[in-house]
């Protein structure tokens, strides 16, 4: 590295010594979005030039190394001058003649080069210059441009539970524009567009189960999965029929139960019993203080059984079959108590209120599309409403008397409404494929829902519970949990 000429001194800038202070020009103009910015610079050993893209044309400059293409598009804002005093210039560009303040002249170099939100001088000067005047020499260590270190983002204003799966947060890059929430989506890679299974639970310790718990083979798969009330224990439907159960915290099959003869695409726990649905048109309940592999069997469907939820009490059992029937069964018969057949599709999507007793909402596939509600000490249809689309699944607040509705097809969407009036609250959009699964959270005012499309998006939809209760870890193992095998 060569002397530093007395242009170099002068002007407070490092310069090679072939390169002289006279030749520096500062051409400002005004930039557009459609106008990019162009700094040439090195272009000719004896001439460097800040310039607009109309002068830069008329030079012989050949290739630049600080071509900034537009600035909406760089990160121009992690970039700023040192504060360094800057040497004055008169009317043509060169030193000498009327001088102006140094911080003046740096806020204008800022403003041209970044804006004007950069045109805020240095809160201090003091110290930098080695005379009245005339700047010192930078230090070799220092850049005219300097990095500084990004902010860091916002953090996401939900708290997502655990996960067997994998998960995203779609974050801006660009933080040039104003910050966005971040948009509450997990991946679920390979989750299954099949209207007949159920692949998402949300137990009540927190932890969603996407079906990445295990790993059945190449044989086999998971068609169902549903947590128990207490939240240890999940159960497994799988392909080839099997009910499996798995202690969550250690992810450890604990227990395997035989009976369907075909995929169980279903599950649903009460305290103690759980029953399962499956291909096979039968209903199976399980009871795990108890060797056998199940302890009833209900028959009523003509085809696939794709729907079941138990009473909030536990004294009624909901199924909803390919064959376009709603039956209801209680705990004193095999055979079913109330035969329902004013769906003219399949019936998946069940639940019951929990805010009134015997009164139960079910939904039906794209031939029906209605959302209808039953007296089931009776049998009589309340009331129904057309959604317009596939109804997929059901869920009632447990905080309000307000329900929501996942759609498949066409339109694919999520909606809450009101009841008993069935005021539509509101519709929301996002999945690109049928919301096939939904789950909601332990204080019931966040649900997640599935699709197709590999994604689990978060939906916080309805306000806080004004006094929870605690679900107690009894009931299920009442004769110890030594009894799984």
């Amino acid at each position: 590295m060569g002397m530093e000429s007395p242009e170099a001194k002068k002007w407070g800038l490092k310069l090679p010594a072939t390169m002289s202070g006279t030749s520096l020009r500062l051409d400002t103009f005004s930039c557009s979005s459609s106008s990019p910015l162009s700094i040439s610079n090195l272009s000719s050993p004896s001439k460097t030039n800040l310039s607009s893209p109309s002068s830069t044309s008329k030079s012989s400059s050949t290739c630049s190394d600080r071509f900034i293409p537009c600035r909406s598009s760089s990160r121009l804002y992690a970039f700023a001058l040192l504060d360094k005093p800057s040497p004055v210039k008169d009317n043509n560009g060169v030193g000498g003649g009327n001088s102006i303040n140094n911080e003046a002249y740096s806020r204008l170099l800022r403003a041209e080069l970044f804006g004007s939100d950069f045109a805020s001088p240095s809160s201090s000067h003091a110290g930098h210059g080695s005379g009245s005047g005339s700047p010192s020499i930078m230090s070799p260590s220092k850049n005219i441009l300097r990095f500084k270190t990004d902010s860091c983002g916002p953090t996401s204003p939900f708290s997502s539970p655990s996960t067997l799966g994998g998960h995203r947060n779609e974050l801006s890059s660009d933080t040039s524009t104003p910050p966005k929430p971040p948009r509450k989506i997990l991946d679920a890679p390979s989750l299954q567009d099949d209207f007949y299974l159920n692949l998402v639970d949300w137990s009540s310790q927190n932890v969603l189960a996407v079906t990445r718990l295990c790993d059945l083979g190449p044989h086999d798969g998971v068609c169902s999965v549903q947590w128990t009330k207490e939240g240890s224990y999940i159960s497994i439907g799988t392909c080839l029929g099997q009910v499996q159960i798995w202690d969550g915290t250690r992810c450890k099959r604990v227990r395997t139960l035989g009976g369907h003869q075909t995929r169980t695409g279903v599950l649903a726990w009460n305290s103690r019993i759980l029953a399962s649905g499956s291909r096979d048109r039968n209903i199976l309940q399980h009871d795990m203080r108890v060797s056998n592999d199940y302890i009833s069997q209900l028959v009523g469907h003509k085809s696939e059984v794709c729907g079941l939820k138990w009473s909030s009490d536990d004294r009624e059992l909901a199924s909803g079959g390919n064959d376009n029937q709603l039956l209801v069964w209680n705990q004193h018969s095999k055979q079913p108590a109330l035969r329902l057949t004013e769906h003219t599709a399949a019936v998946k999507a069940i639940s019951w209120s929990p805010h009134q007793s015997n009164l139960l909402a079910s939904g039906g596939g794209t031939a029906d599309r209605c959302i209808r509600f039953w007296n089931t000490t009776n049998g009589h249809q309340l009331n129904y409403i057309d959604t317009g689309s596939q109804v997929c699944n059901l869920a009632w607040s447990k905080n309000v008397n307000e329900l929501v509705s996942t759609h498949g097809y066409s339109q694919n969407q999520i909606m809450v409404w009101k009841y008993p009036s069935l005021a539509k609250v509101t519709t929301l959009t996002g999945h690109s494929m049928r919301v096939l699964y939904l789950a909601m959270s332990p204080d019931g005012q966040t649900i997640v829902t599935g699709a197709g499309d590999e994604t689990l998006r978060f939906w916080n939809i309805f306000p806080s519970m004004k006094a929870p209760t605690p679900v107690k870890d009894t009931a299920l193992w009442s004769l110890g949990r030594t009894q799984i095998r």
